[in-house]
């Protein structure tokens, strides 16, 4: 009898219908629940991903130092995947990051280093790349690192293919890293060029975590403006309305980004008609109880 390691669990979760919270025009919204992951987010894959194939090329061995720039997610998964294979890792991010992410990440043995809240990512991004320039540690780079979209391509994009039946017909997606919807694009479209993908960036001004709007000098190299159809606008009232309807309405407890892919599936919903549209709930929401974003609006 085969008993899976934890690693092995990674990915094969669930995608739901859902059933309040209903577009109409005979369209069918599906959720694929990316918290169900063992570290609770869609990153676990890309994690795991980039930790192997560097492994197996010899580029790493178990006992190096790992840093990497996150603003919460991936340092999570990063963690877990540097406690299973046993890695140092250093994690940098911003101190506007929640307390649940932070102890997470700590709990898995990970340390951190944070920047200010102004500086954000492309702050924590030039600090790991200086570390990284001095030898303390060797870089895994999610935002160049072409082992990031591999990771979907090998198994979000397959997933989505055979739980819809080959029958969606549109993808929708948060963008930061944009590994998720580089790599489930390039597979998606292999199989249907006509399934429609598109991407979430904020609107000016909102802060989404897990969404960024990023400067020119900072946009990830593994970004191809090409495999996105579309790209929509999504505002912090927006996104965090429907990230409470989402626990409210359907018991899905998940992140503002999560609400945002959900406004976003709406928006598609209202210009088509018979459409199977997915959305990336990346995550859960209870790494975000602290904030306050679930209490009543006064």
């Amino acid at each position: 009898m085969h008993f899976p390691t934890l690693e092995e669990t990674v990915g094969h979760t669930p995608l739901v219908r859902l059933k309040r919270i209903t577009a109409g025009r005979g369209n069918t919204l599906l959720a694929k629940l990316e918290g169900n992951n063992p570290a609770g987010s869609v990153k676990d894959r890309p994690a795991l991903s980039m930790l192997e194939q560097a492994e197996a090329r010899d580029e790493i061995a178990p006992g190096d130092t790992l840093i990497e720039a996150t603003s919460g997610n991936t340092g999570i998964a990063l963690a877990m995947a540097a406690a299973i294979m046993g890695y140092r890792m250093v994690l940098i991010m911003p101190e506007s990051a929640s307390a649940e992410r932070k102890q997470a990440m700590a709990a898995y043995g990970a340390e951190l280093i944070e920047v200010s809240k102004e500086g954000g990512m492309e702050e924590a991004r030039d600090v790991a790349e200086a570390m990284i320039a001095r030898g303390d540690g060797k870089p895994l780079n999610q935002f160049a690192n072409p082992d990031n979209p591999l990771s979907h391509y090998r198994t979000t994009g397959p997933e989505l293919w055979e739980q819809t039946g080959g029958t969606i017909t549109h993808f929708i997606s948060s963008m930061g890293t944009t590994g998720t919807i580089m790599g489930v694009s390039r597979y998606l479209k292999e199989r249907n060029a006509e399934v429609q993908i598109i991407g979430l960036q904020p609107e000016d001004g909102a802060s989404i975590a897990g969404i960024r709007r990023w400067p020119p000098e900072y946009l990830p190299s593994i970004f191809d403006a090409r495999r996105v159809d579309r790209v929509l606008d999504i505002g912090q009232h927006e996104a965090e309305e429907y990230m409470r309807r989402l626990a409210r309405e359907e018991g899905i407890l998940a992140g503002v980004s999560s609400g945002g892919a959900l406004g976003g599936a709406l928006r598609i919903a209202a210009e088509v008609e018979n459409a199977v549209i997915v959305f990336i709930v990346c995550d859960r929401g209870d790494r975000y109880l602290s904030t306050g974003l679930y209490a009543p609006e006064s």
